[in-house]
């Protein structure tokens, strides 16, 4: 009932959303759409809302600066403002939250890290596991649960499913 466009690669090269793709594809289809990569300013997200998305996944600009999501919670409203946390799964079994397309580490656990997007004002979490994405293996369901336990807005499950007892399995057990 939705359809998510993340240009993965764009922060990590130093673009901005592609306007005319979003454009494009927002007067092709009728259901909520949703649009992310190399948003870095208020103005991004606000061209991006202009060209027809409804709401935008903000990643790597989300960690280095919280207050973009403040500022675009506060002007577009936080239903509009979802962040994407990817994480990692550290040799000691904790977790680590990456950024720039998964190659910056960034110190930060991912629980922590959803706590304070949401003070911020996100109005939902993308939480993508970088170590299960693409091997159809199923979801991290530990983390999953810890993060969606830890706040009160929506959390995406990414990275991992293979099956369809793999989506039952993360909205179940993952929370």
């Amino acid at each position: 009932d939705e359809l998510v466009l993340l240009d993965t690669l764009a922060t990590a090269q130093g673009r901005r959303p592609h306007l005319d793709i979003v454009k494009e594809i927002a007067d092709e289809t009728f259901m909520p759409f949703t649009v992310g990569g190399g948003i870095k300013t208020i103005d991004d997200i606000w061209a991006l809302l202009k060209a027809g998305a409804d709401r935008v996944v903000v990643n790597s600009a989300a960690i280095t600066n919280p207050e973009l999501i403040r500022a675009g919670a506060d002007r577009f409203g936080s239903q509009c403002m979802v962040v994407s946390l990817d994480f990692k799964q550290r040799r000691d079994g904790g977790y680590e939250v990456y950024t720039q397309s998964g190659t910056h580490p960034t110190g930060l656990d991912p629980v922590e890290a959803a706590r304070q997007m949401e003070c911020a004002g996100a109005g939902e979490l993308l939480l993508t596991s970088i170590d299960r994405d693409g091997t159809l293996e199923g979801y991290d369901i530990e983390l999953t649960r810890a993060v969606a336990e830890a706040v009160s807005i929506p959390v995406i499950a990414c990275g991992g499913a293979g099956s369809v007892s793999h989506l039952a399995e993360v909205c179940y057990q993952g929370h």
